[in-house]
């Protein structure tokens, strides 16, 4: 029998949690019925799932899902869940019923089988009860009273606070809105607590910890969630064209992946570079990519880094990988270059060529995308994914003008939103065809010069400020003046 579950999420990253959610029931092949429509208003999914494994599966992946519950009772007032729970005592039919089907007028709830409820009745299994809310705080003595209102469930166990074997849990869900919370929660769940999502990464991963970071090193949570969408498994060959400080090695590392990376920062790569933390002078001998796949112990699945130019990309022809996740420089904290020279007819003679270092020049968003995304129909294995990230304005934001590309399927897009006018999109394409055209540049990705506008939009930013503060002024000043002048003709009348 198909068991229900509620899916509680933690409440960030709100775009993200339908792609990185699909992508890993996708890779799991895990059949999945929808009681609800997921919505983005939300922060819950009520799910049906043939066995509880499959339940572990998703969420021994999922960096996003914070808990998952068996669910016994859903209604609209706590009272309505009260009734629901008493009639599933009764309900020996092995499956759902609505309390229309049991005769309950003036209720549209659904009623859980008694099975699940008898499940946690032995007399050897202790139990406690645990109170979550949403958007509103309780005391612990209004816990304890909510508690108290369980108490006609035929539990048999004793009640152990620490380590229990059953842990059964009480949600109210008082919606998305802190500054209009209402005073009757919209929705309540009750049922039995199963397994909770991969959340401990996200400090077990954390830069704070890192031994080797940079600049733009990709947040912990975020890097776990592209290698979520990437499909990434035990055994893939997984590469990042722009590899950085190799944070996104170490997140598709965590899940089992051979990585390799490339860069054309000679200084970033031997960990030369300026320290990013405050009150760092050096960097310590042990900073490098590999010094951080060694700290999480995934060392044995780091193949190496190599610097290169990938506009000039070295890969032989033929070489396949099952993922390429990166995040492509975007000209703002650090410069998008690649080898080449402005000058007209440059010639080197050969003599300066033996230790002769290549000037660069910049290397266009538009040209980085396109090669990305050729290289990617070229070098991906058939149906496997690349995951990149994609900055853009705003204001300017439309999907049909995004990179593209006739061997690759865009199957997710997520929205980062960075500052007011600038966000950044992460986009997941899967290969779904190999008979690769050749095209030079990306005719859409021209659209977005985002080094340019992120310069402009700040220049007017900062004006505007500059502005509005100098009518403050005046108008303080003004008035100031008005209040000074009433009050010396009240003094001469």
């Amino acid at each position: 029998m198909w068991r229900r579950y509620l899916l509680w999420f933690a409440h960030e990253h709100i775009d993200f949690r339908h792609a990185e959610m699909q992508s890993i029931i996708s890779m799991l092949d895990i059949p999945v019925k929808y009681i609800e429509e997921p919505s983005m208003k939300k922060p819950y999914w009520i799910v049906e799932l043939p066995t509880e494994d499959h339940l572990k599966k998703i969420a021994n992946r999922s960096v996003l899902l914070k808990s998952c519950i068996e669910l016994w009772s859903h209604a609209k007032t706590e009272t309505e869940l009260h009734e629901n729970l008493k009639q599933a005592v009764k309900n020996t039919s092995g499956k759902w019923l609505t309390t229309q089907d049991l005769g309950v007028v003036g209720s549209n709830s659904q009623i859980c089988p008694s099975e699940q409820i008898e499940a946690c009745c032995d007399l050897k299994k202790s139990f406690k009860v645990d109170v979550e809310t949403f958007c509103k705080h309780f005391t612990m003595k209004e816990k304890v009273h909510k508690i108290e209102n369980f108490s006609y469930l035929p539990l048999k166990g004793p009640v152990k606070l620490k380590n229990p074997d059953i842990i059964l849990s009480y949600f109210e869900f008082y919606g998305v809105d802190p500054n209009n919370v209402p005073d009757k929660p919209y929705d309540v769940f009750f049922g039995r607590w199963v397994t909770d999502g991969q959340r401990d990464l996200i400090q077990h991963h954390s830069l704070k910890r890192r031994h080797f970071i940079g600049n733009t090193s990709m947040d912990a949570q975020l890097s776990l969630i592209m290698a979520n969408q990437a499909q990434i498994t035990s055994g893939h060959i997984v590469l990042d064209p722009f590899v950085g400080s190799g944070s996104l090695l170490v997140a598709a590392g965590h899940f089992g992946a051979h990585v390799w990376g490339s860069d054309i920062d000679f200084m970033m790569l031997h960990g030369r570079t300026r320290p990013t933390r405050v009150g760092q002078k050096v960097r310590a001998s042990e900073e490098s990519i590999r010094g951080n796949m060694k700290q999480y112990s995934i060392d044995s699945r780091y193949l190496d880094v190599v610097i290169s130019d990938f506009s000039l990309p070295m890969w032989r022809e033929g070489l396949k990988f099952d993922a390429i996740v990166t995040d492509p420089p975007y000209g703002v904290r650090e410069p998008a270059e690649k080898i080449g020279i402005e000058k007209e007819n440059y010639t080197l003679s050969e003599e300066h060529q033996i230790n002769h270092i290549p000037s660069k020049v910049e290397y266009g968003l538009p040209h980085i995308y396109s090669d990305l995304l050729n290289f990617a129909a070229r070098h991906l294995e058939m149906g496997r994914r690349l995951v990149c990230w994609y900055p853009l304005v705003r204001e300017e934001y439309k999907e049909d003008e995004l990179p593209c590309h006739p061997c690759l399927r865009l199957v997710g897009n997520s929205e980062q939103v960075l500052s007011k006018l600038t966000a950044r999109r992460l986009l997941t394409y899967e290969k779904v065809h190999d008979n690769v055209p050749n095209i030079p540049v990306d005719p859409n990705s021209a659209a977005h010069n985002f080094r340019e506008k992120y310069f402009s939009i700040g220049e007017i930013s900062r004006k505007e400020r500059k502005e509005r503060k100098a009518a403050e002024i005046v108008a303080n000043a003004a008035f100031i003046a008005l209040a000074h002048n009433k009050k010396n003709n009240l003094h001469d009348k």
